[in-house]
C-alpha cells in the first residue's frame, strides 16, 4: 500500500504525483525526485489558493511561495526545511546532468511524506491521516522486488521451455535418423526380395 493513500480523497492531484514519486524511487531516482518536487509544488499552491491566511508573494514560483513568511509560519520550520530540500533536489534532477542517487530519491520521497502529512492534517476536512502514521520505506522497494520476482519467474519458465525445445529437437533428430534407418532397411529388404525372386526355386 502507498505511503500517500491518505491524500487520495481530498488531494487527488497531490496523491497522483506523490504515488508516481514513490513508484519510481526504486527504479528511476531522477523521475522520483522530479515527481516529489512536483508534489510539493501542487501542495503548496493548493495551500495558497485555499488558505486566506497565506499572502501571495511578488512571484508565484515555488521558491518564492516556500519562502513567503506567512507560509513558513503556517508550515513550521521542519516542514519548510523538508519542502525546500525536496524542491532543491527536484531542481538538481531537472537542470543538472549529474547522477541522482537512490538515496536522493528515497530521501525526497520520505521528506515529501512529511510535507503531505502536514497538508492533510492542516487542511483535510473529511479525512485526516491518523496521528501515529509513519513513513514506510519498504513500500519503495516492494515494486522493485515484485519486478525482480516476476523476472526470475520468467527466466525459469524460459529455461524450462528451452529444455523442452532441446528435447523436442533431439526427438525430431532421432525420428529423422529412424526414418532414414527404416528407408535403408526397406531398401535392403526390397533388394533381398528382388534377388530372391530372380533365383528360380
Amino acid at each position: 500500500m502507498s505511503n500517500f493513500a491518505f491524500l487520495a480523497a481530498e488531494f487527488p492531484a497531490a496523491h497522483e504525483s506523490a504515488v508516481a514519486a514513490e513508484k519510481h524511487a526504486a527504479s528511476d531516482p531522477r523521475a522520483a525526485v522530479f515527481y516529489a518536487g512536483r508534489t510539493v509544488e501542487i501542495a503548496v499552491k493548493w495551500a495558497f489558493r485555499n488558505d486566506p491566511g497565506l499572502k501571495l508573494p511578488y512571484q508565484d514560483n515555488i521558491a518564492a511561495l516556500l519562502h513567503e513568511p506567512t507560509f513558513r509560519r503556517a508550515a513550521g520550520e521542519a516542514v519548510f526545511a523538508k519542502a525546500k530540500l525536496v524542491n532543491t533536489l527536484r531542481n538538481r534532477a531537472v537542470h543538472e546532468e549529474r547522477r541522482i542517487s537512490d538515496s536522493d530519491a528515497t530521501g525526497a520521497v520520505k521528506e515529501l511524506f512529511h510535507v503531505c502529512f502536514w497538508l492533510a492534517r492542516t487542511y483535510g476536512r473529511a479525512s485526516k491521516p491518523p496521528d501515529g502514521l509513519a513513513f514506510d520505506a519498504s513500500a519503495l522497494s516492494r515494486r522493485d522486488e515484485t519486478l525482480k520476482k516476476a523476472f526470475a519467474h520468467l527466466k525459469a519458465q524460459q529455461a524450462e521451455l528451452d529444455a523442452k525445445n532441446g528435447e523436442l529437437t533431439k526427438l525430431l533428430a532421432d525420428k529423422v535418423n529412424l526414418d532414414q534407418a527404416l528407408k535403408t532397411l526397406r531398401a535392403e529388404v526390397a533388394a533381398a526380395r528382388r534377388a530372391s525372386e530372380a533365383v528360380p526355386t
